[in-house]
């Protein structure tokens, strides 16, 4: 069981009745003392459902770091959300999300901050359907794990981070899920190209764009350069037409550097785009969303395939209805880890014969839909 300690309790300003409040807790989860803060504006009336928003701060930092330089408190006093910042667990003296095994790690940040989620709704009323998370960095991508493995996120938000090799090989999402990214192409931390163990920034917008099975081609617009001596430009790119009304969104701040737009570091020499706030931004996608339950049922209803012969030790056929061609299929084990993927301008059948007796996941994909299915391996 949760255990909760509640110390530092409430900072409690006199506007409002019941007043702006930050509340820090911790509990033991796995082991480890977890920390966090959040905040409560003063617009918050007990018993009706606000949305919630977990802002995760970057490699190194913490959730008051995150809190005072990536801002959404004075968005929540007006929009009326709790905003929590909860602090990563340590590395070699150092705080982190771990976001699979980042270097090893066996610290299972999804279920914290699911347990999380839950601690705070104990205490206040969240409602479920409009949960949401961004982050800095390493919180970015800790931000795109949760949409990988985790069901409770209605919108996910990235700045600076993107999705490793591993996860973005392994990812199935639970539910179609919004994404908005932002991103200065001359990061020198993560780079907008990617690297040998990260996503390029590009192909992980297109990832989400075809599991929102959203138009593949954006609207692109220039974003009013406010502030000409910034060093920045930015350039906004909208995929529309998703399920249920989902898009994809990408800010691309072209001469941006490791940075939160909007939001200098007071000493530092990168960067910021001052055109415009990334904060604001991400609560404009955040708040057109509610977590649908139904949109990936619906959707596969109207996918379903044919797989045949299932169980199989051998060659595997799939068909989509109507013919609509299936151009990834993705073997996984239970865990969700990549074992074989085929890809081309139509796939129709796979070979199990080399694999191990047992039950696998088959990702099934292609212009404007994606299914998940099990397949049984052996006699």
């Amino acid at each position: 069981m949760i255990r909760t300690y509640l110390f530092g309790l409430f900072v409690v300003c006199l506007s409002g009745l019941w007043g702006q409040t930050t509340v820090s807790g911790s509990f033991d989860f796995g082991g480890i003392n977890r920390t966090y803060t959040y905040y409560v504006p003063a617009t918050y009336i007990p018993g009706e459902a606000v949305p919630l928003v977990l802002n995760l701060h970057g490699f190194g930092t913490d959730g008051d770091y995150q809190a005072q330089y990536r801002d959404f408190r004075p968005i929540a006093d007006t929009a009326n959300f709790i905003v929590v910042h909860p602090d990563g667990s340590k590395i070699l003296g150092q705080r982190f999300w771990n976001y699979g095994n980042v270097a090893g790690s066996t610290v299972d940040d999804v279920g914290f901050l699911e347990a999380l989620i839950d601690t705070i709704a104990a205490s206040y009323a969240i409602d479920p359907q409009r949960v949401y998370c961004t982050g800095m960095s390493n919180g970015s991508f800790m931000s795109y794990y949760l949409a990988c493995q985790s069901d409770r996120f209605a919108a996910i938000g990235s700045v600076t981070g993107s999705m490793s090799v591993d996860m973005y090989n392994s990812c199935i999402p639970a539910y179609p899920t919004p994404v908005i990214h932002i991103h200065g192409t001359e990061d020198n931390v993560n780079p907008y190209e990617g690297t040998s163990t990260m996503k390029g920034v590009d192909p992980v917008t297109r990832f989400w764009v075809d599991r929102n099975a959203c138009d593949t081609t954006p609207v692109v617009s220039a974003v009013p350069d406010l502030d000409p001596n910034d060093g920045a430009t930015a350039e906004h790119l909208v995929y529309s037409g998703g399920i249920d009304g989902h898009t994809v969104e990408l800010f691309r701040v072209i001469g941006g550097e490791h940075t939160w737009p909007g939001s200098p570091v007071p000493g530092s020499n990168d960067i910021t785009c001052m055109d415009f706030d990334a904060s604001i931004e991400t609560w404009r996608f955040f708040s057109r969303y509610s977590r649908s339950e139904t949109a990936l049922v619906q959707h596969l209803e109207q996918s379903e395939p044919e797989i045949w012969p299932n169980p199989a030790d051998g060659l595997v056929y799939i068909r989509m209805p109507e013919d609509r061609p299936i151009t990834e299929i993705v073997i996984a084990d239970m865990q969700g880890r990549v074992i074989q993927r085929y890809s081309g301008n139509t796939v129709d059948h796979i070979d199990v014969g080399g694999l191990d007796n047992g039950t696998y996941l088959l990702r099934i994909s292609g212009s404007g839909f994606e299914t998940v299915k099990k397949l049984e391996v052996g006699e």
